[in-house]
């Protein structure tokens, strides 16, 4: 039989919270809505770290951030700037005079020499390469040398940092990056993605990664087309929470609160209606049957939700609270999957590894924390996901999560938290100083549990709890691979 083709849609920032079919009843999501309807919706998947990069690096690796490096967003490019930038932008690069657009890039990338982060680990695009696949991405890599493709990619069209300005992106073209002026990115990477679909001629199974940086800040009205930006007008957003500022971040005003909503929720409107046409284009071709879709985000995000605006580093000390950690997941696959499903038991990203790798009759070895759930595409329900433990890193900020309780620890001072999320599913009391002594048993067996977990899967020489990482993005790698520079930028 055929294997099946696989496309994977990727937000950035997007919290599980922040679509119509998750109950938001103020976002305009229907193509999501579409995908829930028609294939099996994931109501408690969690990233394995609540930042970009890490988050990126564990889905294709399977590993955890102490054992692929990875611990922070990388706040460089980390492309051979001499060779792989254009001329005209390293002009305005060097011009004191250029317009406000060039910034960000010239921060980014000047002087950059490229780093991969992944070298030395397998990713699941590998294994489909090997099987046959066709491999191709269209958006975001954040995880070093966008200048070239790796991981068995062979379809390349990437832009150059994590993230961008939505109408001046700078991208990979003629193995060159330079900027595009107005040219709306999501747009851009929905028109790639289609691209490659269009060049799938020869009958082998493909796999296409879709990774939108939508809908991350900025979240200002002249960065989103007035046709999405408008939806909103006059929206009370009475669907997330309108709370003071947490004590462990920044502060803002009700107008910035408004702006930035609309903003956030036009970005996610608009990224909505590019997954609709690449759903439609599979139809159309006559591919949607022996397609497997998935949509998910790299990280969850915080929108006012306990009075921060941002994911794990809205805070310091960073924080581990659910809409930072969980994550969008539905899954489509006709074949197999019957519409309007919901999924039970806890998922996380490091599944998708085992998961991937068990449909091409691969079986991995140690060192992979993932649980395979490829029963879902043999049309069976998979087994046991009710007892599922999930875990979490943001360098030394650890958690581990059942379906009732979840624990945070930070090394090596705290401040620890303890939650009973049956009772207080908001996360909204801290227990970790309870006199009750059957949950102080259970934050004990907890910690416990977590502890001898991440001894099994950490890599010493990458452990993240040896790390002094602060949310404010990650230099070069760590361990031996650092060659003694500062690996993370510091408070």
């Amino acid at each position: 039989m055929k294997k099946p083709n696989i496309v994977l849609v990727m937000a950035d920032d997007m919290g599980y919270w922040s679509m119509g079919c998750a109950g938001n009843r103020e976002i305009r999501t229907p193509n999501l809505d579409k995908l829930a309807e028609e294939g099996i919706l994931f109501p408690n998947c969690f990233c394995a770290s609540p930042v970009c990069s890490p988050a990126r690096a564990s889905i294709l690796c399977g590993k955890m951030p102490s054992q692929h490096g990875v611990h922070d967003w990388l706040c460089r490019g980390y492309v051979n700037y001499d060779e792989e930038v254009s001329p005209e932008l390293k002009a305005q690069h060097q011009n004191p005079g250029a317009s406000w657009e060039y910034d960000w890039s010239r921060q980014q990338l000047a002087g950059d020499r490229a780093v991969r982060y992944l070298d030395g680990f397998r990713a699941y695009t590998d294994i489909l390469a090997e099987n046959g696949y066709a491999c191709g991405l269209s958006g975001k890599w954040h995880l070093g040398d966008s200048g070239h493709a790796q991981k068995g990619f062979s379809y390349w069209k990437t832009i150059a940092m994590g993230g961008d300005n939505y109408y001046y992106p700078v991208v990979l073209q003629d193995g060159q990056f330079s900027m595009l002026r107005g040219t709306y990115i999501t747009d851009y990477i929905t028109e790639n993605a289609l691209g490659f679909l269009e060049e799938q001629t020869d009958g082998r199974p493909f796999y296409l990664s879709v990774h939108y940086t939508a809908p991350h800040a900025p979240w200002d009205e002249r960065h989103h087309p007035a046709e999405f930006y408008h939806l909103y007008d006059g929206c009370a957003f009475t669907e997330t929470p309108n709370v003071p500022p947490h004590k462990w971040g920044g502060s803002y005003t009700p107008e910035q609160r408004k702006q930035w909503l609309q903003g956030y929720y036009a970005a996610v409107s608009a990224m909505d209606a590019g997954i609709g046409k690449i759903m439609r284009e599979l139809k159309n071709r006559g591919l949607w049957e022996d397609t497997i879709f998935l949509f998910t985000a790299d990280n969850g995000m915080s929108m006012g939700h306990h009075g921060i605006f941002g994911k794990g580093n809205g805070t310091f000390p960073m924080n581990l609270y659910d809409t930072a950690v969980k994550v969008p997941l539905i899954i489509s696959y006709p074949r197999t999957i019957r519409g309007g499903s919901v999924a039970q038991g806890l998922y996380c990203h490091y599944d998708i590894m085992p998961t991937i790798a068990g449909m091409m009759g691969e079986t991995l070895g140690g060192g992979y924390p993932g649980r395979s759930f490829q029963e879902l595409f043999e049309g069976k329900i998979p087994a046991g996901r009710e007892s599922i433990v999930v875990f979490d890193e943001y360098g030394p900020a650890r958690m581990i999560r059942t379906a009732e309780y979840k624990y945070i620890h930070r090394y090596p001072y705290g401040p620890h938290e303890f939650y009973h999320l049956k009772a207080d599913p908001e996360e909204n009391e801290n227990l970790i100083d309870t006199k009750d002594p059957a949950l102080q048993s259970v934050i004990a067996q907890m910690k416990n549990q977590m502890e001898q977990w991440f001894l099994q899967y950490t890599d010493p020489d990458k452990d993240g709890t040896k790390q002094a990482v602060c949310g404010l993005g990650q230099l070069s790698p760590v361990g031996g691979k650092s060659m003694g520079r500062q690996a993370f930028i510091q408070n």
